[in-house]
């Protein structure tokens, strides 16, 4: 048996997609070529291709624009920042909102004129013609070259309907101007609601054309919008790395871009900076605030020999580190590898409205053909035949459809955003409603983030206050974030903070200084060790078992005793546990994923009521547990708030992050949650299924609208006044229908 031809993968960047549909047809194309995989992601515009030696990656790009799009290899350089990237041309957002402006400004009048006589002075129906031309040509240019590549390649998507439409009424507009009896002075466009048969060689639909292409482009503007955000998970995560560095060249410090950092050179780390790059520690002793990185809320000790990674932050001493990863082979790099891949493995976006155009726009255009040939062969005159036919079109046209997606999520979102919830865009609601499962991390989402003093245990004969002030007053002198946790719970409880005296850091391991008349030691069994401090048993049990709760203690000796033992913690939110209930309420089954110990773990969610925990994983660990929970057949929303969660909350079928997080797991999460409060996931998950079931229900009654006018349409008995008032009608209820969500409450 011979061995399967081997295989290489490639990302294109793919060019000029308007719907899912136009996704779809990519990837059938791509696969028919021989040996060929590919998936085409419409929301990220990429496609990933897997393909045999025998294809070339010319054949592959040629197939693209061949299907009538543009295709390019994806760049793997990195990133450019906001600093890079400049002004240097308008982004597709800018540009819509550029022309879906003008639009409007242009549109307001037309429609006003048509649907209120008192407006319509001598000759007003040549300013709507003046008005509607550069909304149609230009304000629709997309829309027309859009359904242009569709019919050369066989196919109809709703851009066809838009297209057909909005030129249909234009041109019998224009027709019934220059040919008919519309272009009179003192013409009137009275209202009349009578379903007759007349002669529609004077009936003008400029209002039905320019209502269309500026609610499809209010629509397409919000959607591009939402878009054009994905790509800043990346930019952000890129961004966390420190931008230069202090590098020892020959015995000299020089400070230079961080991307001209070589593999072996030394540098320095001063308290409070960032980590440049993964390396070794070479010389010093310090804490490391992973917390941005991994989420563990612990500091990390490190000295020489130990290693260390890039954009992590120096919370103590001065470091030297010898470089060992630079580039793309950091694991911040690797990190944003991952964000990408899951972000495109995601299933392209299929928007309801596209699903319905595939068999919709034939219909409709068949329709309109099939009135044209029958008219005409009973003998009717030949403006009755394509007035059937145009109004047809006409009636068709998803005026509200156009609206039911963008007001919905208008409203939603609005609501949202006064509630603490920020969602993306209309892909994210799809997810909401066969969400079962809910991965929360547990640092900065179910916890509070920050380490905080627990408890105080004085021995026998301490007293409690003093004990604090005491450990206080020495730890002042410290930047340790243990230290910073002792100082600020001195301060919680109203104690004054003492002079300290010959201050020392023991890196890694605590501090001494002089209180008063008192020798203070703080911090690890070790520096106790040193100094012949013997803890007394009561003492060693609390510690022990303040440890195995995956909390730090510190204890506390003077005047070569042991006083007592500080139990420094990550407190659980207050309203985690309510926040877990709502979850159950809702049908979902919350699982705690987090970097820590089991036993801290188990600990919080206890705490909270949460049975399933998955404990001590690597960053690259949660993406596999939201992979498999997936492939289990579980739909699973992801809730977390650091840079090591952002690749799972891409990966999740929905991603929620906590909005006191990063910037990378804002970015790459669908919905945003404001309030460091885990009560809004419950909230945010009902908010978005209820504007689902409100995006639903307009496009069931956009669809209805239009199947119920098009039999009238084809039989020649739809005015133009009723058409209008009919389609004026349906967008008020649509519009209406989403107005309710501001009515919210979760």
């Amino acid at each position: 048996m011979s061995a399967p031809a081997p295989e290489r993968s490639i990302e294109l960047e793919i060019g000029g997609m308007t719907c899912a549909s136009c996704a779809s047809r990519i990837e059938k194309k791509l696969n028919r070529i021989g040996g060929v995989t590919a998936t085409v992601n419409y929301a990220t515009e990429k496609a990933r291709v897997n393909f045999p030696e025998s294809v070339s990656t010319d054949d592959l790009i040629a197939k693209v624009i061949d299907t009538g799009y543009t295709a390019a290899v994806h760049s793997r350089e990195p990133v450019k920042t906001a600093d890079t990237e400049g002004d240097s041309a308008p982004s597709a957002t800018r540009r819509l909102r550029h022309r879906l402006l003008v639009t409007l400004a242009l549109a307001v009048p037309v429609v006003a004129m048509a649907m209120i006589p008192a407006l319509q002075f001598t000759n007003w129906q040549w300013l709507s013609l003046t008005l509607t031309a550069p909304i149609v040509v230009w304000g629709g240019a997309q829309f027309h070259r859009a359904a242009w590549v569709n019919a050369k390649h066989g196919a109809a998507t709703m851009d066809t309907l838009i297209s057909l439409g909005t030129l249909a009424a234009f041109s019998w507009s224009v027709y019934a101007l220059f040919f008919g009896d519309a272009g009179m002075a003192g013409m009137k466009h009275p209202f009349s609601f009578a379903i007759v048969r007349g002669d529609s060689s004077s009936a003008l639909y400029f209002e039905v054309a320019a209502t269309l292409i500026t609610a499809i482009l209010a629509g397409r503007y919000f959607e591009t919008r939402s878009k054009e955000k994905a790509g800043s998970a990346l930019r952000a995560l890129l961004e966390l790395g420190a931008k230069d560095v202090a590098v020892l060249r020959d015995g000299v410090e020089t400070r230079i871009p961080v991307g001209e950092l070589q593999v072996g050179e030394e540098f320095l780390v001063r308290p409070g900076e960032k980590i440049a790059t993964d390396g070794v520690v070479v010389q010093g002793n310090s804490a490391l605030d992973m917390s941005m990185l991994t989420g563990e809320s612990v500091p990390v000790e490190v000295g020489p020999g130990d290693p260390v990674v890039g954009a992590t932050v120096n919370a103590g001493g001065l470091l030297t580190v010898r470089a060992s990863r630079v580039g793309a082979d950091t694991q911040l790099a690797q990190m944003a590898s991952l964000v990408e891949e899951a972000q495109n493995g995601k299933a392209p976006v299929q928007r309801l409205a596209d699903r319905v155009a595939g068999v919709f726009v034939p219909i409709v255009i068949a329709i309109a053909i099939t009135a044209l040939g029958f008219w005409l062969g009973t003998g009717a005159a030949v403006s009755t035949a394509f007035g059937a036919a145009v109004a047809v079109l006409i009636i068709a046209c998803p005026c509200a459809l156009g609206l039911a997606t963008p007001t919905a999520l208008l409203v939603g979102t609005g609501r949202g955003a006064q509630l603490g919830i920020l969602i993306k865009g209309p892909q994210v609601l799809e997810s909401t409603r066969r969400i079962d499962t809910v991965v929360l991390d547990k640092t900065g989402t179910v916890t509070t983030g920050k380490m905080t003093l627990a408890e105080v245990i004085p021995g026998n004969g301490v007293d409690t206050d003093e004990l604090l002030a005491v450990a206080a007053a020495v730890e002042h002198g410290s930047e340790h974030p243990v230290a910073k946790a002792v100082v600020a719970g001195a301060a919680a409880r109203g104690l004054g903070t003492e002079q300290v005296e010959q201050f020392v850091s023991h890196g890694g391991k605590g501090v001494q200084g002089l209180v008063g008349d008192r020798a203070v030691v703080i911090g690890r069994t070790e520096l106790l060790d040193d100094w012949s401090i013997q803890l007394p048993e009561v003492l060693a049990a609390a510690k022990t078992r303040a440890e195995q709760a995956g909390n730090t203690a510190v204890v506390v000796a003077w005047d070569g005793v042991a006083r007592g033992v500080l139990v420094i913690a990550d407190a659980v939110k207050s309203t985690s546990a309510q926040a877990i209930s709502d979850m159950r309420a809702l049908g979902l089954t919350p699982i705690l994923l987090t970097g820590d110990n089991a036993a801290t773990a188990r600990t919080v969610a206890d705490q909270v009521g949460i049975d399933e925990v998955i404990a001590e994983v690597l960053p690259s660990d949660k993406l596999d547990v939201v992979k498999r929970l997936q492939a289990a057949g579980k739909v699973v929303a992801m809730v977390g708030d650091g840079v090591n969660d952002a690749a799972a909350l891409a990966q999740a079928d929905l991603g929620l992050a906590m909005g006191t997080g990063t910037d990378v797991a804002i970015q790459a999460a669908d919905l945003t949650l404001v309030r460091d409060d885990l009560r809004s996931v419950p909230t945010a998950i009902k908010l978005s299924r209820a504007t689902l079931r409100t995006i639903k229900s307009n496009l069931f009654w956009a669809f209805g609208y239009n199947v119920a006018a098009i039999p009238l349409a084809a039989a020649g008995l739809l005015n133009p006044m009723l058409a209008g008032a009919a389609m004026a009608l349906s967008s008020v209820f649509v519009v209406s229908n989403s107005l309710r969500l501001r009515r919210f409450r979760g």
